[in-house]
């Protein structure tokens, strides 16, 4: 029988409505900054989960799949973002409708 202690990772981070607000406002940043300026200097500055996320939301499906990325697997990534590791997974398993309404409501927000 081994005598190591069992990890405690602790109780699993929650992301608050402000944590979520945060998210929503810097996205709508670099999205706002590529519909104005254009790709060129940010597909390489930015690491590749971001530029997916923000091509998600401009609805720019060429980027995507030069990303190898689709709808479901930025949404399944962020949702984890959004509502923590056990929410993002409930999500998850619910079709990530939760995740779904925050990027409706983001792009809601992008074009006013």
């Amino acid at each position: 029988m081994s005598d190591a202690k069992r990890i405690t990772w602790g109780k699993p981070r929650q992301p608050s409505d402000a944590d979520r607000d945060a998210l929503r406002d810097d996205l709508l940043a670099q999205a706002r900054t590529v519909r104005s300026d254009g790709w060129a200097d940010y597909r390489t500055q930015w690491p590749a989960g971001q530029v997916a996320v923000v091509a998600y939301v401009l609805g720019d499906a060429e980027v995507l799949a030069d990303l190898e990325e689709t709808e479901g697997t930025v949404l399944s990534r962020y949702a984890a973002d959004l509502f923590g590791f056990v929410g993002g997974r409930k999500d998850n398993e619910s079709g990530l409708v939760k995740t779904q309404a925050w990027f409706d409501a983001v792009r809601k927000a992008l074009d006013h």
